[in-house]
């Protein structure tokens, strides 16, 4: 019995460990012109420890209020920053105008979440297969993106971009789903005194 809470101590603090790394690959990318793919190096293990406290969490049982929150907002603060970052690098509307989408597609979906938590229909609005290919094509064109000189005439950035708006595509199809499964409640509270 003792296990339990030291195994929910583990999903907890990779979901810390990746907030800690936004300052790391953030300084790294903006500092170096030639270490960028330390940069790209530090993001990817950021996203190998929000894969991993998820496993760790469902193969021991042990998730908890604490982590389900912490989780989530990690996972935004770490590509939320890599997004600024490389906007701010790139400077171009090819690189904003996804970039807007997906942090506005997160905003939107966490305060989605928090409203459909407070009318008691939260589970409605659970993670979807969408929303982890989402993940997964995002995190790996921005790791392509930080890892390159901020050239577009470069193939590697090309294929970091090209990625990018495939995950914005699924970043706006999973949005339409998480809508329409909250339609009823959103509809219920617009029409309420």
């Amino acid at each position: 019995m003792r296990a339990k809470p030291f195994l929910s101590f583990i999903p907890n603090s990779l979901s810390i460990l990746r907030i800690a790394f936004i300052p790391l690959f953030v300084l790294f990318y903006i500092t170096s012109g030639t270490l960028h793919w330390v940069a790209a190096l530090l993001f990817a293990l950021a996203c190998l420890t929000d894969w991993l406290d998820g496993l760790v969490a469902r193969k021991f049982g042990v998730a908890s209020k604490f982590g389900a929150f912490i989780d989530p907002v990690a996972d935004k603060l770490v590509v939320v920053s890599a997004l600024v970052v490389l906007i701010g690098s790139y400077g171009s509307l090819w690189l904003t105008l996804p970039g807007i989408v997906i942090v506005g597609r997160e905003l939107l979906i966490a305060s989605l979440r928090e409203w459909m938590a407070e009318v008691q229909a939260r589970s409605q609005i659970s993670v979807n297969m969408i929303a982890k290919v989402k993940t997964a094509i995002q995190m790996v064109a921005i790791v392509i993106l930080l890892a390159n000189p901020p050239h577009f005439n470069k193939p590697w950035t090309f294929i970091g971009l090209a990625l990018i708006y495939l995950a914005t595509a699924f970043t706006l199809w999973s949005m339409v789903i998480h809508l329409r499964a909250a339609w009823d409640k959103l509809r219920e509270g617009f029409l309420s005194k």
